[in-house]
């Protein structure tokens, strides 16, 4: 009787959602490359561009606090990328080839390609936009890497991982595609991680199980960021980090930062993975110097913030 109501109350539900969540991908259609559009904003007046690209299960709403300075310097191009936010969610392997071309379409589209924008991402926006900086060298001046994770192997991931919630743990072990399944049971407000602002959170409910887990996996657990950085040595490259971030191990981005000969590296001494959420003011000013500084030293430096 009480594997009855078990059954009745708990499995059955877990999934019927699962099972719909399956069937709202199979009615999308299939990721086209000449006709797919990112949604996305362009914000600010100031001559300097910008190329903002959010981390997983993000939004371009993410980048939305602080910004009376820098939209008077720069114009910012805040991008959803595939599969998140508002873009479009087809059927796609979502593989970091997959996110650069649809990329591709807005960044010609709006001028985004000139020589003269700077390229920057948070998390796995970090991963796509080293790897854009590497496949359009001519189309950015510079790129900004904010939390970039950097994983030898997918079990270093799960090591880093292993120190956080319940959720996040399961997420990233061997069950993750069909946790991924349920997320909807995962997304209320009890399960939500306290240094996440409630609208991130909110915009974190609008991706599928599709795009979160092959997002993962193929984008955050399989580019091989060194081989991609070797690529591009010579780049003007700015890597921030939160010395306390233990989702993307702050040594392991100082590794990759040592592979360019133009790398500076600035560190938030009390930030985690998200500390741009609260020291926004400190990342807009960094890329505003960042992006004026007419001399640039060619080695690694750490200033804490």
């Amino acid at each position: 009787m009480i594997l009855l109501i078990i059954t009745i109350l708990i499995i059955f539900p877990i999934l019927a959602i699962a099972g719909y969540q399956h069937y709202k991908i199979s009615k999308q259609p299939d990721y086209n490359p000449d006709t797919t559009l990112l949604n996305y904003e362009i914000i600010g007046t100031g001559e300097q561009k910008i190329v903002l690209l959010h981390g997983l299960t993000g939004s371009l709403n993410y980048w939305k606090r602080d910004m009376v300075n820098i939209t008077t310097t720069h114009s910012l191009l805040l991008v959803d990328l595939l599969g998140f936010g508002d873009s479009p969610k087809p059927k796609s392997d979502y593989s970091i080839s997959v996110q650069l071309q649809a990329l591709d379409l807005v960044l010609n589209k709006e001028g985004f390609n000139d020589g003269k924008t700077i390229i920057c991402g948070h998390s796995m926006g970090a991963i796509i936009s080293l790897a854009l900086l590497e496949k359009h060298p001519n189309w950015f001046k510079a790129g900004v890497f904010i939390s970039i994770p950097v994983y030898k192997d997918a079990e270093e991931f799960k090591q880093s991982m292993s120190t956080h919630s319940f959720v996040d743990r399961i997420s990233a072990s061997k069950f993750s595609k069909y946790i991924c399944m349920i997320h909807p049971i995962f997304m209320s407000r009890a399960f939500k991680p306290d240094n996440l602002t409630a609208d991130v959170y909110e915009d974190a409910k609008k991706h599928h199980w599709q795009s979160y887990y092959y997002s993962l996996t193929e984008v955050i657990l399989k580019t091989d960021l060194f081989s991609i950085a070797n690529g591009i040595i010579d780049k003007e490259v700015l890597f921030l980090h939160g010395k306390k971030d233990t989702t993307a191990p702050f040594e392991n981005a100082l590794k990759l930062s040592l592979v360019f000969k133009n790398a500076k590296v600035l560190i938030s001494s009390e930030g985690d993975h998200q500390f741009f959420l609260k020291e926004a003011d400190f990342v807009w000013q960094n890329i505003q110097n960042f992006s004026y500084s007419e001399e640039y030293l060619p080695t690694v430096l750490s200033d804490e913030h």
